[in-house]
């Protein structure tokens, strides 16, 4: 494809909503136009205060053109590009123009603004969006707004990054190793995330911060065996003033990690919120995706989970995955309502280059409208039983440019989820990979400090990172002055 952008600067735009139509397409940019044999040609241009856009794709062509508002240009661009582009391809994006990573933060400004019913003809008006998207976005922000109040500048989320799972899915794009081929990383990883732990823990005390969540990702938690576990746990409760704590969560994404005896170490300390992911309910789909375990090792251990005396369980899904049909992901929806956790997060497949199913150059067979029909149900039957959307994002590449949405039973929001999407308060991380985020008491002011990214970088360059650490506290010095 060759996006042509003329007299205007919106170039990273233009590609946007190309993509939202033709995600696989390798796009190709001009500054004039010329000739060519290319046979997917975007045109944009602003000339004589007029705004055009031309999309000529085979044989068919459509033009689209407006007086230029100036203050609003990029935006009007935008729109008839979408609208172009529809009625070329036949797909109506349901996000319209939208193509950001926090939709509900912008809903948010907009109800700030002028309200919840106006709020949604704007997104409609201005940005496109279905009705069924707008109200959900306004959903979405109104539940979370509740559960950013309960949390102040004296409070912190504490994450602790576990990098590594039994096997890596094909759809991963996380800094996550199986341990097949890092086994031999697990032991000093485990020795320096506890230093990290302790010395967080005392900086954390310095400033007078307390954590009221906590939460263990990854990679998967439950990869590591029980002595492992205990020891970062013990760290966390050695380390920290969890009198405040609130939220305590541990992935146990992957079932086939699960055992009676992690859950029992993981309910002692103090866990109250666990991930078990089923992703979906169909064998024939995760053998394809990568996924080494089978739909009856999920229902065994949701079944310990249950046994264990666990209260708040989440279950993940995933739309649009390779080999699984609007049928097979129907049946997955129902099945996961059937068993009643109080969470199940709908993902939608987002296409990440450092994944296997990218790097392998796999042609995704669900189209968008198929993706946007699963994504639909979803939001339809879980509305039917009782959950209700809390917290939302997207990601770049992700099929039919929609959603991934937790839903969760009355009074069972995950705070952790919210306060990193929202970037509102602060969050301390530990481990590979993990980015701790500052927020500026009484402000919106963020910076962010980074951890080495793998865990052989994180041991070998440890001291070197945990100096990083002191940023911590010169950012909350300055505005004790």
């Amino acid at each position: 494809m060759i996006l042509i952008n003329e007299n205007h600067s919106f170039q990273y735009e233009m590609e946007k909503v190309c993509r939202i139509f033709y995600p696989d397409e390798k796009i190709r940019t001009l500054k004039t136009y010329e000739e060519t044999d290319e046979t997917k040609v975007v045109h944009t241009k602003i000339e004589n205060s007029i705004i055009s856009v031309v999309v000529k794709v085979e044989e068919i062509k459509v033009e689209k053109s407006c007086v230029d508002e100036k203050t609003e240009s990029e935006m009007q661009m935008a729109r008839l590009l979408v609208k172009a582009l529809e009625e070329v391809t036949g797909i109506y994006p349901s996000w319209g123009v939208l193509t950001g990573i926090r939709p509900s933060k912008l809903m948010k400004n907009e109800i700030d603004n002028v309200g919840r019913e106006k709020a949604i003809e704007v997104f409609k008006e201005r940005f496109l969006a279905d009705e069924k998207k707008a109200v959900l976005a306004a959903d979405v922000s109104q539940r979370e707004e509740k559960i950013i109040k309960t949390t102040s500048d004296k409070h912190f989320s504490l994450y602790i990054s576990i990098p590594f799972c039994p096997s890596r899915c094909k759809y991963c794009s996380f800094v996550s190793h199986s341990i097949e081929r890092t086994n031999k990383l697990i032991e000093p990883y485990i020795e320096n995330l506890c230093k990290e732990i302790e010395v967080s823990g005392k900086i954390a005390k310095e400033i007078g911060i307390t954590p009221d969540t906590v939460y263990f990702g990854g990679g998967t938690p439950t990869t590591l065996n029980e002595e492992q576990l205990k020891r970062i746990l013990e760290s966390v409760k050695n380390n920290f003033d969890l009198t405040n704590l609130k939220e305590y969560t541990v992935e146990a994404g992957r079932p086939d990690t699960v055992t009676q005896g992690k859950l029992e170490l993981l309910k002692k300390y103090g866990v109250g919120r666990i991930s078990i992911n089923a992703q979906t309910f169909n064998d024939e789909v995760l053998q394809v995706n990568g996924r080494r375990h089978s739909v009856e090792e999920f229902y065994r251990a949701y079944e310990i989970a249950r046994k264990v005396g666990f209260e708040s369980i989440n279950t993940d899904l995933i739309a649009g995955l390779q080999g699984d049909t609007l049928e097979s992901f129907k049946n997955s929806i129902d099945s996961a309502i059937r068993i009643n956790p109080e969470n199940i997060t709908v993902h939608t497949l987002s296409l990440k280059r450092s994944s296997s199913m990218s790097t392998d150059g796999e042609k995704i067979k669900n189209d968008a409208i198929t993706v946007s029909e699963m994504v639909d149900y979803a939001q339809t039957q879980l509305a039917k039983n009782g959950y209700f959307p809390y917290y939302m994002y997207r990601q770049s590449k992700i099929l039919g440019n929609l959603e991934n949405v937790g839903w969760c039973k009355k009074g069972k929001e995950c705070a952790y989820n919210i306060f990193m999407m929202e970037e509102c308060s602060t969050v301390i991380s530990c481990g590979a990979g993990a980015v701790t985020k500052l927020k500026e008491p009484d402000g919106n002011k963020l910076k962010r400090i980074f951890n080495f990214k793998y865990p052989y970088e994180y041991n070998n360059r440890f001291d070197e990172m945990i100096d990083r650490k002191n940023e911590i506290l010169l950012f909350f010095d300055e505005y004790k002055k």
